[in-house]
């Protein structure tokens, strides 16, 4: 249930009516804007009437939420929300924000030489997977908390921001003290345990889309780390399984006007797992800006043929800095920096 408040409604009479919700056992938020105040009330309302709360004088407006998720709605919380990831603006109105490294760290040299590379070439953080989920146990799971060090190592001789997959509660505060984002990877975008561990900590959090996840099952994951305490989600779109086989995945950039209208958190698009091919990066970038996203994830190598992981999907130095540049052009043509 949304509850907006008129505008200069005094304060004492907001904390009455905040503890006259909370004494029906309702979680009760309260978003701060610049004419008005707004309550949010997550619970069992139905024994909550309209009527009675607009007997109240300083309630202008009552409306119930029929989504199952409110802390993400965008009813409950109209304005865009900004995440701050070590200085860098994900969201809003701010810059689109570029995030660029190879799939997985392979060592201090590699990663801290690409770093370098994305660095002068525009990205704004650096990722790089430590702790590798893939499908075939025999494949590189990667370095684990060494990668880690080489990320802070790489972050130190830069100065750009880091995001790496956290795959298991137990590494949470290894990541929490040393990942600037940490992201919850499609195989784990419903692990319940994991998600609610995340909201505990007031890290960034880059959530992917599941493989099969449908856009509802995908708000709802986030709801779970709003709910535990951490407002600072990210959407990713990374793809979806589907029967087409000319692509690693199938790419929904219709999510992003749903997700912009339903809810208020930003989304970034990731085109390297989505289509698996190098070649059809830049395009789906540059539609990615032109629909609306706050930013991309993009696979970045400098020996593509001999990456320890993905290798078919990742841009070479050279082609990321070219992607950037005509990226720009299209943020430039809808009113973005970039």
């Amino acid at each position: 249930m949304i509850i907006t408040l008129k505008k200069n409604a005094p304060a004492e009479e907001i904390r009455k009516l905040h503890d006259s919700f909370e004494e029906k056992g309702l979680q009760v938020s309260l978003i701060e804007g610049k004419d008005f105040n707004v309550f949010g009330l997550v619970g069992d309302t139905a024994h909550i009437y309209e009527r009675d709360i607009l007997a109240n004088m300083w309630v202008e407006n009552v409306q119930r939420v029929s989504a199952p998720y409110k802390l993400a709605n965008r009813m409950f919380h109209p304005e865009d929300t900004v995440v701050d990831v070590a200085g860098v603006k994900v969201g809003g109105k701010e810059k689109i924000v570029v995030i660029g490294g190879p799939c997985s760290v392979e060592g201090r040299e590699q990663i801290c030489r690409i770093a370098q590379e994305v660095s002068e070439c525009g990205a704004d953080m650096l990722r790089g997977g430590a702790y590798k989920p893939r499908t075939s146990p025999y494949s590189f799971q990667g370095l684990g908390y060494e990668g880690i060090m080489d990320l802070c190592e790489a972050r130190d001789r830069t100065g750009l921001p880091v995001v790496s997959e956290l795959m298991s509660a137990d590494k949470l505060d290894e990541f929490a003290a040393n990942v600037d984002l940490i992201q919850i990877g499609a195989r784990n975008m419903q692990n319940f345990d994991l998600l609610k561990a995340v909201g505990h900590v007031k890290k960034p959090v880059l959530l992917k889309r599941g493989m099969s996840a449908t856009i509802e099952d995908w708000i709802m994951s986030a709801e779970y780390i709003l709910s535990s305490g951490n407002p600072n989600v990210i959407f990713c779109e990374r793809g979806i399984r589907t029967f087409e086989t000319y692509t690693r995945n199938t790419m929904d950039l219709s999510v992003i006007p749903i997700l912009k209208e339903r809810t208020h958190l930003p989304v970034i698009i990731d085109p390297s797992h989505a289509t698996g091919d190098w070649k059809l990066i830049e395009p789906i970038s540059l539609a990615a800006i032109a629909a609306g996203a706050d930013g991309l994830i993009i696979e970045v190598h400098d020996h593509p043929s001999s990456a320890w992981s993905d290798g078919a999907q990742s841009l070479k130095p050279e082609n990321f800095q070219e992607l950037i540049r005509r990226c720009r052009k299209v943020a430039a043509a809808i009113g973005r920096d970039m």
